[in-house]
């Protein structure tokens, strides 16, 4: 089976995605922390490896990995940028049974990748990924939810009700 890796430019898809850019407004921080719960949500339920990179222009005097809600998140070291990281991680998981993807809407990074080996994914289309797992997710909970009701002649053929209709009213 063909492991799935989804290396994820941090800041680029926060300025690319209209609900982050809004937030980043408010608090970068908290745009990070959305960004992080939505991909923790997609690798859970895609099976995707996502590693999710930040740019330390942003954070400084941070550098190093960290493990948040299963997600592995990278911070880049003071004079690094993000598209050296993520070079750089497209190096080290490339190999057989592999499949690498890159979200960010950076053109220049996604011709670099593209020639590494990886597949470019457009922060526009990643949200459509995250989008429609979501609505998986929610239909997958109506599936599983028990009604509120007993259900348990839902689970019975026709004659079997007609016949413990019979048994209740007296009847052969």
């Amino acid at each position: 089976m063909i492991q799935e890796i989804l290396i994820v430019d941090g800041y680029n898809i926060i300025g690319a995605w209209p609900e982050l850019q809004k937030l980043k407004e408010i608090s970068l921080e908290e745009a990070r922390d959305r960004l992080i719960e939505q991909l923790a949500e997609y690798q859970s339920f895609s099976g995707v490896k996502v590693l999710l990179v930040f740019d330390a222009y942003y954070v400084p005097g941070l550098g190093g990995k960290y493990v948040q809600r299963k997600l592995r998140i990278y911070y880049t070291k003071e004079k690094e940028t993000a598209d050296e990281l993520i070079e750089r991680l497209v190096t080290e998981h490339i190999g057989r049974r592999k499949q690498i993807y890159v979200a960010t809407s950076d053109m220049t990074e996604q011709h670099v990748i593209f020639g590494k080996g990886a597949f470019r994914v457009p922060a526009s289309e990643l949200l459509v990924k995250i989008r429609l797992s979501r609505r998986e997710i929610q239909q997958k909970i109506r599936e599983d939810s028990p009604s509120k009701r007993n259900t348990f002649d839902s689970k019975l053929s026709s004659e079997m009700k007609d016949l413990f209709e019979k048994w209740r009213r007296g009847q052969k």
